[in-house]
């Protein structure tokens, strides 16, 4: 009889045992999705933010007097560049998507600069870019839901508060680009006053 108690324990244990390193496991594994699915993000803003320069040399050369909305994308690649955290690297983002919409919106205005190669071929790149980074948004937040329902469930829970693993955050939109773009035509097309 004693033998088969102890054969119990055993297989007890080494059930316990299996199912610590099975979820613990898991839980890694999932993390660990999270960082692929940043990184994969990251590279391509970075790729876009090698793009910009390029793009304003040769904005520059068509549009002299634009030096506002050069400097907001240059100001924007500079936070990017310098951000450390994900939610800086995503503030950024989105200050780089606006600055590159109002110089996008800039062709509409200057035909000589809709019918430039380099300018259409880096508008071609960029946007590209912006469609692969908002896939890779999507995967990245998934990631980071699956680890967050994976750490608040049971059992997981247990190890994941051993752990010491918190909730990861998605990658968001600002409520500011929730809302409609206002763009004024009219004053697309205006010329400088010389003032």
């Amino acid at each position: 009889m004693q033998i088969v108690i102890v054969f119990i324990i055993v297989l007890v244990v080494i059930g316990l045992v299996s199912w610590f390193f099975t979820v613990y496991n898991g839980l890694i594994h999932v993390k660990e999705n999270i960082k692929k699915s940043w990184a994969n993000i990251d590279v391509l803003l970075m790729q876009r933010s090698d793009e910009i320069p390029k793009l304003i040399k040769v904005l520059k050369s068509f549009v002299k007097h634009e030096k506002t909305m050069f400097d907001n994308v240059m100001d924007a690649r500079k936070s990017y560049l310098g951000a450390n955290s994900i939610t800086e690297k995503a503030d950024a983002d989105n200050q780089i998507s606006d600055a590159l919409k109002s110089v996008f919106a800039l062709s509409e205005a200057y035909p000589e600069l809709r019918s430039n190669d380099n300018f259409l071929n880096l508008q071609d790149r960029i946007s590209g870019l912006e469609n692969e980074i908002a896939d890779r948004r999507e995967l990245y937040n998934e990631s980071v839901n699956n680890y967050n329902i994976r750490i608040q469930s049971l059992p997981d829970v247990v190890i994941a508060n051993a752990m010491g693993l918190d909730q990861e955050e998605m990658f968001k939109v600002e409520d500011s680009k929730k809302k409609d773009v206002d763009i004024d035509l009219d004053n697309l097309y205006d010329e400088p006053s010389d003032s």
